[in-house]
């Protein structure tokens, strides 16, 4: 074992710490765990712990179904929720064939391949998410779904439900070692955002998964329920989860130039680039979901048509404002994901396709000045903004498409998820909605 894994053995054996819950993600995005008795750790560490992967989505086929989970000793955390008197410890796993390979079809492991790209090419990837979220009152159904105020962006609501719940998580995570920069209150009733502060990009998709289960957990003993569904309401804004990408050589941020247009180098511009020359290929894991659509296409500043702006919020991307003297600040703002996205995944094609813009030198077309989607069709297609995907089927058939897509996610991932997202799709086409029946039934 390394020095990372016995540090966490004693920490184990000094805090008599009895479970161990091992933590990995399925392809479509869902949190799995097991849990280990502390005397499988050292088993863990160095032989990995086998389960059945044929029955864990997308994994493998029943007839390869023996995979191993080896926990990363770095992402070691007590779960502050199961408190002090039974303490738990959670661990991110990678996922393993029985021959020691990592399986292809883990998708921690698919981020990690790309981030190993970047790395090659000089640079470690920075990522910053804004994960948005609606809290209702329960009993939650399909037809009841109230949320817990009637708040609006940035509101402080007295002795209000969402204040003490972004308190009770923002702790949550900082005792779990995941930095918050930002909690507030959101445009929608009920709805909330919680910013976490920028780290590698692996460690960022694991924080974005831990954020998701600790704001459940939270709600869960607040009596509250807690959905990170795209478009919960129709009269509502939808919920995205902004995403912040900064690349880096050493120290220096590869995005900063003091001399570019908005402090933004050219390999900066190239990154953006290659973001919109592949934007509407890789929407379909950025936006993986039926639902995810009717945020983009309904209104509430959702981001649907692929341009870039300086802090131009109808834009898809956004060059945040330079602040003087931070530098490392430097950064770009991709504003269509959203917070029911496989984390791992959806940045894996993010930077994909920015290396792919920086490698092939792509020009960034000219800044979208105005508010998009107030100019017509035809102002739109003279100035070459396309739109992004207006349905699940149209941008699965895109990414069906892609070369790009294809090698980022490895052949097993990209097959798996378009097979599942065309199943979404169809079994979407299979319901009737309440809309049509009041369409089609009249009563005298």
């Amino acid at each position: 074992m390394d020095h990372q894994q016995e540090q966490v053995m004693r920490e184990v054996a000094q805090r008599d710490i009895r479970f161990i819950r091992l933590w990995f993600t399925d392809v479509a995005g869902v949190l799995k765990s097991v849990a280990i008795d502390p005397g499988e750790l050292e088993d863990a560490f160095t032989e990995g712990i086998g389960f059945d992967g044929s029955s864990i989505e997308g994994l493998t086929r029943v007839h390869e179904s023996d995979m191993l989970l080896r926990p990363d000793a770095q992402t070691f955390q007590l779960l502050p929720w199961r408190g002090t008197a039974d303490p738990v410890a959670r661990m991110f796993c990678d996922v393993y064939t029985p021959d020691g390979q990592q399986a292809h079809s883990d998708p921690r492991a698919v981020l990690e391949r790309v981030v190993a790209r970047a790395r090659e090419l000089g640079f470690t990837v920075m990522v910053h998410p804004e994960i948005e979220f609606y809290l209702l009152r329960p009993p939650v159904s399909v037809d009841r779904m109230v949320p817990v105020d009637n708040a609006g962006y940035f509101d402080h609501v007295a002795r209000g439900d969402s204040n003490d719940f972004r308190r009770r998580a923002v702790r949550m995570l900082e005792d779990m070692g995941i930095p918050v920069e930002f909690s507030h209150h959101e445009g929608g009733p009920g709805q909330n955002e919680i910013d976490l502060r920028a780290v590698d990009a692996v460690t960022a998709a694991d924080n974005i998964m831990t954020a998701r289960t600790v704001i459940e957990e939270v709600a869960l003993r607040e009596d509250l329920v807690a959905t990170f569904m795209p478009k919960p309401f129709i009269d509502h804004p939808g919920s995205g989860m902004h995403t912040h990408l900064s690349l880096f050589e050493g120290e220096e941020n590869a995005f900063y130039d003091p001399s570019g247009e908005y402090q933004l180098s050219r390999t900066g511009r190239w990154f953006i680039a290659g973001l919109l020359a592949h934007a509407r290929e890789i929407t379909a894991v950025t936006n993986q979901h039926v639902n995810s659509y009717k945020r983009l296409w309904g209104g509430g500043e959702a981001p649907s048509f692929v341009c870039w702006g300086h802090n131009n919020r109808s834009a898809l991307i956004r060059v945040p404002v330079y602040k003087p003297d931070k530098r490392r600040a430097a950064r770009i703002e991709y504003r269509a994901l959203d917070p029911a996205a496989n984390p791992y995944l959806a940045l894996a094609v993010l930077i994909a396709a920015g290396l792919d813009g920086i490698e092939r030198r792509l020009e960034l077309m000219d800044e979208a000045e105005d508010n998009v989607w107030d100019l017509t069709d035809r102002e739109r297609q003279v100035l070459g903004i396309e739109a992004l995907p207006a349905s699940l089927s149209s941008a699965v058939r895109l990414m069906r498409e892609s070369d790009l897509v294809a090698a980022a996610l490895g052949e097993e991932v990209f097959d798996y998820v378009v097979r599942n997202k065309e199943n979404e799709w169809l079994e979407y086409r299979r319901q009737i909605t309440p809309q049509e029946i009041r369409q089609f039934l009249k009563v005298y």
